[in-house]
């Protein structure tokens, strides 16, 4: 048997959204992390705040290091690397100070930088509130972006995983009626790509069942709602699979997830946003998990924002975070069993 314990580093996200709430509900769970070790990356004064809310027994810890983290893990600590220093006043619920923005951002390099010399081999990421960073004058849209550029990788590509559905997205944050004009061969064929090669390494599948999602109504019916599936997604489905692959599509959005959820197919690949992400929040609403595919490193992430609505209230649920925990410690095993293999 195995004895590999991936590191996983958490990153605390806004110290002002329910990040530092659910760190604490799920290093507090039972079965939290029980096959890695998991630390947080973020500020020790936010993580005590959010346990003296919950009223948690579980103790939290400032390491030094990475290494300290993983050489002292302890079960029943929060053992938190600090990647800055916050004053009280930098922790109004919904709404972080500049200092608070900052160490949201330097959460995410610190952890990056680990990823990347080899200390750690995954990142979980609680969530960031984009607006607040903009307003600070983070360059970048949004998560995602940011760890591309700071891995220096060409494509990345979202995927949404949960229990029985995963769906990767060709377009994601762009308005409906930009989506035609930004679909093109490339970008499909990159999406499929990557996630053909990610259901391979990242999730341990021999010869995954691909399936690709029309854009319009019926799948076009045969160019009566649009001509996208026969310009376009066809010719690059048959060009995919004739070199092996197993995909298929493209089919009619409305009723391909409910044949992936059958078991059908392993993963689709979805045109857009909503199309995709509808029916995997439908489905796994409280565990679907953000991943992040064709990075080098192994990147998951909470599927839900920084809820500053219920920020402070204790009722955000811990669920994605520990789905997205237990998602990174099992990419982080399968990349290792895939590197020995080669």
């Amino acid at each position: 048997m195995d004895s590999f314990l991936p590191r996983v580093a958490v990153t605390m996200g806004d110290p002002c959204g329910v990040g530092p709430e659910i760190i604490v509900k799920a290093f507090s769970s039972r079965l939290f992390a029980a096959d890695c070790f998991a630390f947080v990356i973020g500020d020790t004064l936010a993580v005590e705040r959010a346990a003296d809310l919950l009223g948690s027994r579980t103790a939290v810890r400032q390491v030094l290091s990475a290494e300290e983290a993983i050489a002292g893990h302890r079960p029943g600590t929060i053992p938190v690397l600090s990647a800055g220093r916050l004053e009280s006043g930098d922790l109004a619920w919904a709404n972080p100070s500049p200092a608070a923005c900052g160490l949201t951002v330097s959460c995410i390099e610190t952890a990056v930088g680990l990823a990347l010399s080899g200390t750690i081999d995954a990142i979980a990421t609680c969530p960031v509130n984009k607006e607040k960073l903009h307003g600070n004058g983070f360059p970048f849209p949004g998560h995602t972006e940011f760890i591309r550029d700071l891995t220096r990788s060409d494509e990345v590509i979202m995927m949404l995983a949960g229990p029985k559905l995963r769906v990767s997205l060709v377009t994601i944050h762009e308005a409906l009626a930009d989506v035609p004009r930004l679909l093109t061969a490339d970008r499909l064929r990159a999406t499929i790509r990557i996630t053909a090669e990610a259901m391979c390494r990242d999730f341990g599948f021999d010869s995954p069942r691909i399936a690709v999602a029309g854009l319009n109504p019926h799948a076009g019916e045969a160019g009566r709602f649009g001509r996208e599936e026969i310009d376009l997604i066809r010719p690059v489905v048959e060009e995919i699979r004739s070199r092996g692959r197993a995909i298929s599509g493209p089919w009619p959005p409305d009723t391909i997830f409910h044949r992936a959820l059958s078991g059908e197919f392993d993963a689709v690949v979805a045109m857009y946003h909503d199309q995709g992400l509808i029916p995997v929040k439908l489905a796994h609403f409280s565990d679907a998990v953000n991943v992040s595919l064709g990075l080098p490193i192994v990147r998951t992430s909470v599927d839900h924002g920084t809820a500053y609505d219920i920020a402070g209230t204790g009722k955000a649920a811990p669920d994605s975070l520990i789905a997205a925990v237990a998602l990174a410690s099992a990419i982080a095993r399968n990349r290792r069993k895939s590197a020995v293999q080669r």
